[in-house]
Parts: C-alpha cells; sequence; structure tokens
C-alpha cells in the first residue's frame, strides 16, 4: 500500500512540474482551483480551475 502512495504522490509532482514547466503559474493556479474544488465538492472553485486551464490550452484566440 505505502508503495501505491509513493508511486501516486511522484505522478502528481511530476505532473505538476510539467504544468508549470508548459504553462507557467496560470497553469499552476488553475490546476490547483480544479483539484482543490473537486476534492471540496464545490463546482464554482472547479469550473473556474477548469476555465483557467481551457484558456491556458487554447492560447490566444487571435
Amino acid at each position: 500500500m505505502p508503495v501505491i502512495a509513493v508511486l501516486g504522490a511522484i505522478f502528481v509532482m511530476g505532473f505538476e512540474q510539467l504544468v508549470q514547466w508548459q504553462y507557467g503559474p496560470m497553469g499552476i493556479i488553475g490546476l490547483l482551483l480544479l483539484t482543490i474544488g473537486i476534492k471540496a465538492r464545490n463546482p464554482t472553485c472547479s469550473s473556474i480551475g477548469a476555465v483557467v486551464l481551457a484558456l491556458m490550452v487554447a492560447g490566444p484566440a487571435f
């Protein structure tokens, strides 16, 4: 069981570093809002996080 928890933590940390490297601080903020909203079952917080991440992925619309 502890091995699975350690592997999960390594995967999450690696994913966060990838988001930070690719999308910068706003990507981390969006990911943080999304995960907090999901954990707290708060649809407003998770929706804001999802919108921030979607805007970061989509890039400028011009």
